[in-house]
């Protein structure tokens, strides 16, 4: 699997913990969308698209099955996510 292209949009409001939102295309044919970067306690994380099930959790849509990939696709958002602050 080869990350293509990684889109990083910041959000630019105050006191959320939501940071930016962005989408990967894998291989140059496929996009996941809605990958979101979160300020958490530890440093920022990658938090993949869900939707809020009937009793209030949040399960994810898509994501990565082994470690291996979950971590390229964590190293890319992150990185993405760095060099597009570094331009504002």
């Amino acid at each position: 699997m080869k990350i293509s292209d990684v889109r990083v949009r910041i959000v630019q409001k105050e006191d959320i913990k939501l940071k930016a939102v962005a989408s990967i295309t894998i291989d140059d044919c496929f996009v996941i969308h809605d990958i979101k970067v979160i300020e958490g306690n530890d440093g920022y994380f990658v938090a993949m698209p869900s939707r809020k099930t009937n009793d209030g959790e949040y399960k994810d849509i898509a994501h990565p099955i082994n470690t291996e990939t979950r971590q390229a696709v964590i190293d890319a958002v992150i990185n993405a996510f760095k060099d597009e602050l570094a331009k504002v």
